[in-house]
């Protein structure tokens, strides 16, 4: 054993260690993914469709209300678009004519345009016809202003005179003699009127519109009549939510009415009072009304229905409308002449009591053409009515109905194309079922009908024209009899061409078939007249 041993140590230390050591490698490992097997899309042309898409709009219905009676324009303080930048327009208008000599018009702007506006503003015109003392004249000069304050309120104040000249031209015989003094009648008033609103609700939801207007009014007879009338209206809204509301109203309308003869003053006081409560309910398709109005005139109390309701469908093309109401046409000198020119003054002043009932529809169609229609009953107590004095009728005496009961049918149809075209037609007829005391409804008109049309016919140029046609009133002879005027046809025309920035020239015609009708007994209106002339605009800035 000793001997194998010692002979395996000498085998190992016989080998040669001079050998570097070394590691052969025979293969190596590289690990290798297997390639995916991939998917081919295939685009397929789309299949036609031929059907037509059908798209709907809900496009709010805009429905217009039209005023038929032809109305003195005055610039007035104007609501700005905030979406627009206001431009401080200011004009002055001349014409001359065969009756107008001459015309003249001017309005000015002033403000920031954010929150201030101010507009100062004068009219004149001096008109003359064919017949003896047949002319008028108006002279008027006023402001307004608007005012915007930090805390969501928005003032409004106006301030104005006007001077009206008339001349009783309307005497029979004609072979009757006056001097121009005798003849010449002038009203002059002064007015100014001031409110504030809210311009959004409350954080209790409240919004609120008080105003207070007050007006001065007199004539220039030997024994003068004077007349001051104020009016304070105090609305107040309070909502609930989206549908329903609470209104509360107060109004106090007060007129003294005084006439100063030799040695003696008549006086007259005519105060109506009203308190108004109303509970609305609106939704998209449904609006009521339900509210009363207690009235207290010179101490005598009315309660006054005031309940409406429109009921609309979807689409909001058609709109049926119910409604029993109640309201008051105050009895003034000032109104009075606003309605007759050669009135006389009244002996007394009184109020008209009004009661409707109404059934009507209103909406619109295609976005272009618009309608309205109502039936309605209605009941005047103590109705003013103007019958021609018995001694040579140039005046009018102011009468008193004690009720006159009318079935009114009102209707208006409108089409509008944007600025560009825009035509207007309404029809009014009232049959007066019954007259309590006098024989007629003395000077009230049975049958109207009024179409208006406004075109841009060309960038620069608008055409605008007018037809008025109505039945003739009743009138009362000197001996008392009634008789019918004869009916009226009025045509009117007009253009306005831009010739430059600055200036446009303008014509107007009016009555241009020269039918010479009456719409006051013994007073013929004015023939065929033209009035022509230029209108110069420029801003400020």
């Amino acid at each position: 054993m000793g001997a194998c041993f010692w002979g395996t140590a000498l085998a190992v230390q016989a080998q040669d260690t001079t050998k570097r050591k070394t590691i052969d490698i025979t293969s190596t490992f590289k690990p290798v993914l297997r390639e995916a097997a991939k998917i081919n899309f295939n685009a397929a042309p789309p299949v036609a469709d031929t059907s037509r898409p059908v798209l709907n709009y809900n496009i709010p219905v805009q429905n217009l209300y039209f005023t038929y009676q032809p109305a003195e324009l005055k610039p007035v303080a104007l609501q700005m678009d905030s979406l627009r930048n206001w431009l401080y327009n200011n004009y002055i208008k001349v014409g001359i004519g065969n009756v107008h000599q001459p015309y003249i018009k001017a309005g000015f702007s002033f403000g920031n345009g954010e929150n201030s506006y101010f507009n100062v503003f004068a009219n004149y015109y001096n008109s003359k016809g064919d017949k003896p003392f047949q002319k008028n004249s108006l002279a008027s000069v006023g402001a307004a202003g608007t005012y915007k304050t930090s805390k969501n309120l928005e003032w409004n104040g106006t301030l104005g005179f006007s001077s009206n000249d008339y001349y009783l031209y309307g005497y029979k015989p004609e072979t009757l003699e006056f001097s121009k003094s005798d003849l010449r009648q002038r009203f002059q008033t002064i007015e100014a009127k001031v409110h504030f609103r809210n311009l959004e609700p409350t954080e209790f939801g409240l919004n609120y519109h008080p105003s207070l207007r007050v007006s001065v009014f007199g004539d220039n007879h030997s024994a003068k009549g004077r007349e001051s009338n104020t009016v304070l209206n105090l609305p107040l809204e309070k909502t609930f939510g989206d549908e329903f509301a609470f209104k509360l109203g107060v109004t106090a309308d007060l007129t003294n009415y005084s006439v100063n003869t030799p040695g003696k003053k008549y006086t007259d006081n005519n105060n109506l009072y009203q308190v108004g409560a109303a509970v609305l309910y609106k939704t998209p398709n449904l609006y009521i009304h339900g509210g009363a109005l207690p009235t207290w005139q010179n101490k005598k109390f009315n309660l006054l229905p005031n309940l409406m309701a429109d009921i609309t469908t979807n689409d909001k093309q058609l709109t049926l409308q119910l409604g029993y109401i109640g309201y008051f046409l105050k009895g003034s000198y000032q109104r009075f002449a606003s309605l007759n020119s050669w009135i006389a003054q009244p002996d007394s002043l009184m109020n008209t009591r009004v009661s409707e009932m109404y059934f009507g529809l209103k909406g619109s169609l295609a976005g272009h053409f618009s309608y309205s229609a109502k039936l309605g009953l209605q009941k005047y107590r103590d109705m003013n009515l103007f019958v021609n004095d018995t001694t040579d009728g140039k005046t009018f005496l102011t009468i008193y109905e004690p009720q006159i009961n009318v079935v009114n049918l009102h209707t208006e149809v409108g089409y509008l194309i944007g600025e560009k075209f825009n035509a207007t037609a309404g029809f009014n007829l009232n049959w007066f079922t019954k007259v309590e005391r006098e024989m007629k409804a003395w000077g009230m008109i049975p049958i109207e009908l009024n179409v208006g049309l406004r075109w841009q016919m060309l960038k620069d140029l608008w055409f605008h024209s007018d037809l008025w046609v109505w039945d003739g009133a009743q009138y009362r002879t000197k001996t008392g009899d009634a008789h019918k005027s004869p009916a009226g046809f009025d045509v009117n025309a007009g253009a306005e061409f831009r010739i430059t920035k600055n200036f446009n020239l303008w014509l107007q015609m009016n009555n241009i078939l020269n039918n010479k009708y009456e719409r006051w007994n013994q007073y013929e209106v004015f023939g065929f007249n033209i009035l022509g002339g230029i209108t110069y605009s420029f801003n400020q800035r």
